[in-house]
């Protein structure tokens, strides 16, 4: 059955992005740290275009969290790190070039509408300015019979919990002190979210924990 799947790396005290972020560096000091476990691993190489990389536990469990994805939905700042006007993002293509490693519809959460932004490989942006309820659902109707990926920032991770709207929350910690930034689960009503643990995976530096919502 197709799942809607939230899937992102924390640090060890809570934070997915370090403080003082900025359109140079989008993921703030220090945060770079949280993704190293997955720069090297040949499951994440290969849909950015880089040849070789390990293959082990940690891409075993990449590659099964990508293997179903239909769709992505994810926020402005994870597409492009700016904000305002896109007339005034210097970055209002997205990160990726001109090739981005997604290969299936993403759908961007933001204020400011605009058309449609198909690249190569198969991935078109759909800017999506009435919700995550709004977004999710697109992307379920794009993706059929597979998975919808969220893929982050916080924000949108925050507001598609609160909805209700996750089957599955898959959370790679990684062995890394931020001291501040952006809390993956900051601001929740913690009476409005009940998560219980569908399983627990020991990488080489990291440890990769999954959870469902809770029955009743």
């Amino acid at each position: 059955m197709a799942k809607v799947k939230l899937d992102i790396t924390m640090s060890l005290d809570g934070f997915v992005a370090g403080p003082d972020r900025t359109i140079e560096q989008p993921l703030g000091e220090r945060g770079d740290l949280l993704h190293e476990w997955v720069y090297g691993l040949a499951s994440w190489r290969a849909p950015h275009g880089l040849e070789g990389g390990e293959t082990n536990v940690d891409s075993e469990v990449l590659d099964e969290s990508m293997a179903n994805n239909g769709a992505v939905v994810m926020g402005r700042r994870m597409f492009s790190g700016g904000h305002g006007a896109w007339e005034v993002d210097p970055r209002a293509h997205g990160w990726w070039g001109d090739d981005p490693p997604f290969g299936v519809p993403v759908f961007v959460l933001t204020h400011h509408a605009r058309q449609p932004l198909a690249m190569k490989g198969g991935t078109t942006f759909t800017f999506v300015t009435d919700g995550v309820e709004a977004a999710v659902e697109q992307a379920r109707a794009a993706a059929g019979d597979r998975d919808v990926n969220i893929g982050g920032g916080a924000s949108v991770a925050q507001q598609a919990l609160a909805a209700g709207l996750l089957d599955e929350l898959q959370v790679h910690v990684a062995p890394v002190l931020l001291g501040g930034g952006v809390r993956l689960f900051e601001g929740l009503d913690a009476g409005q979210v009940a998560l219980e643990q569908a399983r627990v995976v020991e990488g080489q530096n990291v440890a990769h924990l999954t959870y469902r919502p809770a029955a009743g």
